[in-house]
């Protein structure tokens, strides 16, 4: 089937491929609009996992407080140059990101393997401690405790949060999707939230 100008605009707009990528969708998926961001998020990711290994020694340092002046973030998020560090969405990207910090109660690390390993220890104790679980067998009990612990660290984790702008997706994928559109390597290197009465 033909497809117009605008359906290849609106598309591009949407998801910030480019046009000859999102004729080629369209084209793909029959015109179906959400078929084809889905084709070009799949195409797009799996590009984007190519570009994640490339250094990336430009980027900007963004802060974010919150309203009532309680809660502030500070951020620094890396990427290949120094065009794309000056991009709006690239600026957007470093806002959003320090805004997840902030609503994220308990985000205190990037990844799990950020996570010490005695804190591991320690909610595998507590975890261990509980009585629904001590009359379990040996095996089961394990493979409980294990899933129970990654649970509780994950909510401690910012990659692995829903994102707030898009809850159907990681921020890992979030920041992922913008690797794709700028076709660059985007990290986070390090972050600090300040709540008000709380040391760091």
């Amino acid at each position: 089937m033909a497809v117009t100008t605008e359906q290849i605009k609106l598309l591009r707009e949407k998801t910030g491929a480019g046009m000859l990528n999102c004729k080629k969708a369209l084209l793909e998926t029959n015109g179906n609009f959400e078929e084809a961001i889905a084709e070009l998020r799949k195409k797009g990711l799996s590009s984007a996992e190519k570009k994640l290994s490339r250094s990336t020694r430009q980027g900007i340092i963004t802060s974010y407080i919150h309203t009532g002046a309680k809660i502030g973030v500070l951020l620094e998020l890396n990427c290949e140059t120094d065009f794309v560090a000056r991009r709006i969405e690239f600026q957007n990207l470093a806002k959003n990101l320090a805004m997840q910090i902030a609503a994220g109660e308990l985000i205190n690390y990037l990844t799990m393997d950020d996570i010490p390993q005695e804190i591991w220890d320690s909610e595998m104790k507590t975890e261990s401690e509980r009585e629904d679980i001590q009359n379990k067998p040996l095996q089961i009990r394990d493979s409980i405790l294990k899933g129970r612990v990654e649970k509780i660290l994950k909510e401690q984790t910012l990659l692995t949060q829903p994102s707030i702008r898009d809850s159907n997706v990681t921020v890992e994928d979030y920041i992922k999707s913008h690797v794709a559109l700028l076709g660059e390597n985007i990290q986070i290197n390090r972050f600090c939230k300040f709540v008000i009465g709380q040391d760091n």
